[in-house]
């Protein structure tokens, strides 16, 4: 019985309770997490070819 009150009471309260984004709002929230994933990948990116650079340099100073 208490299996079935919590589903009624989950149901209600997404139906009438969460107020959802627009679609507007959820396309610029994405685009948003687009151009941060971009900007993160790109730092990454930079931050290993930049590792690699350095650790390659110090090898070579060994062989």
């Amino acid at each position: 019985m208490k299996l079935k009150i919590y589903f009624e009471e989950a149901y209600n309260e997404l139906v009438h309770k969460v107020s959802w984004p627009t679609r507007k709002e959820l396309q610029s929230s994405a685009f948003i997490v687009m151009v941060a994933s971009l900007i993160i990948a790109l730092i990454v990116f930079v931050m290993d070819f930049s590792f690699e650079s350095i650790m390659n340099f110090v090898y070579s100073l060994f062989y």
